[in-house]
């Protein structure tokens, strides 16, 4: 017998537990090229991979019914609420941007696989609304869902109602992933930067030689930048982070739900063995 629908299906939640872990390695190898000797991916393959993982992420966690309809619902909200307010404040100051607070809370309620999806759903709908597709998007859709896988992970702990531990907790998330996504989607910028001899990156260099490159090309280039992002996200989850998380934990309470299904539907009433509740998480 099939799970009733939107019930969390047994039969998928296996290889769903390694869905994310393939997709982060398929994003992994795209920031890793570089460092391997073989320059940058052609533009196209690593939009097909960008958006290909993170869509084929989507089709197993509808599958295992952890993503039903209500949550594909709040999580095109949520998207479409971060995507609005990158609209407003495109730049933010230095590295800041205020789209991480719902990507860092709503990964730290909802689960790793969430988190990674909400980042990648915003920075695409982010970019049809600003204009901003270019060869740099699947490189920020990985970044960013990593940004909300990391605290989906924080946030596996968690328990009950969200507390002012939970916002340090995710603060310090933030100030990580704040330097995190900088450094990630640097290695994407470095590839271009070719002219200095210390700090630039060359097709087929050796992987110590462009390891060091990099690194000095970060902290030269980067570090300072991204300490607004880092300080900023750690600002933004102390200011606003606990209310936002009551808020989503209680949406997340709202969509659970519990279905009790017969494997006779006869049977209801009449004494007959009824299948145990299947709540769905």
């Amino acid at each position: 017998m099939s799970p009733p629908d939107g019930a969390p299906n047994p039969a998928v939640r296996g290889p769903a537990r390694a869905a994310l872990p393939v997709a982060s390695l398929v994003g992994a190898a795209m920031f890793l090229w570089p460092f391997l000797g073989a320059g940058r991916p052609a533009a196209a393959s690593a939009a097909g991979f960008g958006v290909g993982t993170a869509t084929a992420l989507a089709a197993v966690e509808l599958a295992a019914g952890r993503l039903d309809t209500r949550r594909l619902a709040l999580l095109a909200a949520l998207s479409a609420i971060d995507a609005a307010a990158r609209a407003v404040v495109v730049t933010g100051i230095g590295g800041f941007s205020p789209i991480f607070l719902l990507i860092l809370c709503g990964g730290y309620v909802f689960g790793a696989e969430y988190g990674f999806l909400l980042g990648a759903t915003t920075m695409v709908v982010s970019a049809l609304a600003t204009g901003g597709l270019g060869p740099w998007l699947p490189y920020q859709l990985f970044a960013v869902g990593w940004v909300g896988a990391l605290a989906g992970i924080a946030g596996r702990r968690r328990t009950g109602r969200p507390t002012r531990r939970d916002a340090v907790v995710l603060a310090v998330v933030g100030v990580v992933t704040g330097y995190g996504f900088g450094a990630a989607m640097d290695v994407w910028n470095w590839t271009f930067y070719q002219s200095s001899p210390g700090l630039g990156f060359r097709a087929g260099m050796p992987f110590g030689e462009a390891l060091a490159h990099f690194a000095r090309f970060y902290v030269l280039t980067s570090f300072v930048y991204d300490t607004f992002r880092a300080v900023g996200n750690a600002v933004m989850i102390g200011v606003l982070g606990l209310p936002v998380l009551v808020a989503l934990a209680r949406l997340r309470a709202r969509l659970q739900a519990s279905v009790v299904a017969s494997a006779d539907p006869t049977a209801l009433g009449a004494g007959g063995p009824a299948l145990p509740p299947v709540e769905q998480t």
